[in-house]
């Protein structure tokens, strides 16, 4: 067995046994890559944005939203007791680019939707303090009065599906009336809707009826984050959660 000295004194050896080091650890990191179909592991409920929940969170993206909000639940006891379950890998499959994050100035919001009320969020990005007193966050007002542009929500679909979303050939074909029967309950494709994309919440989110409005959009996308999956079939286990 060779010594820790005279690995010391012989600079040579060392780096060549360094290098034996490394590329045996880059064989066991990367040669799985090459036989396993997907590092992550699917989990039923996941499934792709509806179109309106799509342009959502590229608003949240366009706004800079990702600058102030992480989403991701670190698995910590501390985490896990203020927002919820601890991240799942394929809850941000279909997301390009992912929303994970390292910075919060606010909550984290992997675990938003359905915490609070469409008009909490509505008076919230209208003006932040109106709700949350100490809040530092800028206010959104412009979104509630700016029509939401849809024109190429079918091109936006396509386009995730050649990154890899399992966007259908159907739900291509109806995302702009998608999008639409989403904020109408009564709309004619509001069932097909739900059948295409389960668990999609419709109504009118921003509570102006008679506007497609960026804030329904957003509203729509922050109200379904960390809803799809059901984790009372996940155990919280790991070193800091019992």
């Amino acid at each position: 067995m060779i010594k820790h000295a005279t690995l010391e004194k012989n600079s040579i050896l060392l780096t060549v046994l360094i290098l034996v080091v490394v590329a045996i650890g880059g064989i066991v990191e990367l040669a799985p890559l090459f036989y396993l179909e997907s590092t992550i592991e699917e989990v039923e409920g996941v499934r792709p944005y509806t179109p309106l929940e799509l342009a959502g969170r590229d608003i949240y993206v366009r706004e800079g939203c990702y600058n102030c909000h992480s989403q991701m639940v670190r698995p910590l006891r501390d985490e896990a007791e203020r927002y919820g379950h601890y991240s799942l890998a394929a809850e941000s499959m279909y997301d390009h680019p992912f929303q994970w994050g390292s910075k919060r100035t606010g909550p984290d919001l992997a675990r938003v939707g359905g915490r609070y009320s469409d008009d909490w969020h509505v008076a919230h990005m209208i003006d932040p303090r109106a709700v949350v007193p100490e809040s530092v966050m800028p206010g959104y007002p412009f979104l509630a009065d700016t029509p939401l542009d849809y024109a190429n929500i079918a091109d936006h679909l396509r386009v995730n599906g050649l990154l890899g979303v399992p966007y259908s050939q159907a739900m291509i074909d109806n995302a702009a009336n998608d999008l639409k029967a989403q904020l109408d309950p009564d709309a004619d494709g509001a069932e097909a809707l739900v059948g295409r994309y389960p668990k999609a919440l419709v109504r009118d989110f921003d509570g102006n009826p008679d506007l497609i409005s960026e804030l329904d959009a957003l509203v729509a996308y922050m109200q379904m984050l960390g809803t799809l999956v059901d984790f009372g079939a996940y155990k919280a286990e790991g070193p800091n959660l019992r």
